[in-house]
């Protein structure tokens, strides 16, 4: 009987502490998205990506004067020249297609190694917010598909600040500022 008395007392406290267990939640991605330090990573990568469109405008624009050269003299080239010239079009073409494949891995990469630290930044922000905060868990807001927000704590506000993004920046502001950017480009 005791034993019966002491395991449903166990299992009422492993109940009780669970009830008690704090739950927070935030807008991880938001939180990323808004940080300074991913202004200077997107910086950064629309940088090196005009630089591989301006690189990839040059080929294209040898490969057509190559083209426009070759449409215009094929007649009067013999075999030999009208063969070398297509090779030189072949190989640039090529050189084209790798490029364009190379650079669009180097981007991704460059992209994965500016935004790590980001991440990282803000998941060990998030994590001593919680810790503080006594929670016990801490969902991303946008990959749970409920949370009732009268029981979970939103940790999305303080680690805002803790972040350093201001309180203005909201990802609306971002979408305008991100828009101007490319519209200036286009200019």
């Amino acid at each position: 009987m005791k034993k019966m008395l002491l395991t449903a007392a166990a299992m009422f406290a492993g109940v009780l502490a669970f009830a008690q267990a704090q739950f927070a939640h935030v807008n991880f991605q938001e939180l990323v998205q808004l940080m300074p330090e991913a202004d200077q990573a997107r910086a950064t990568i629309a940088a090196s990506s005009k630089e591989a469109q301006d690189t990839y405008q040059t080929m294209v624009e040898e490969f057509n004067k190559k083209y426009a050269d070759y449409e215009k003299n094929t007649a009067s080239w013999s075999a030999a020249t009208r063969k070398t010239k297509e090779d030189e079009l072949t190989d640039l073409q090529k050189r084209i297609q790798q490029f364009s494949q190379s650079i669009q891995q180097e981007l991704a990469e460059q992209q994965d190694q500016l935004m790590a630290p980001i991440y990282k930044k803000a998941q060990e922000v998030i994590q001593d917010l919680a810790k503080k905060a006594g929670c016990v868990y801490v969902f991303d807001k946008t990959s749970v598909l409920y949370i009732d927000e009268a029981q979970s704590k939103d940790l999305t506000a303080e680690a805002r600040t803790a972040l350093g993004i201001p309180a203005d920046r909201t990802m609306e502001s971002l979408q305008a500022e991100l828009q101007a950017q490319a519209q200036a480009q286009q200019q």
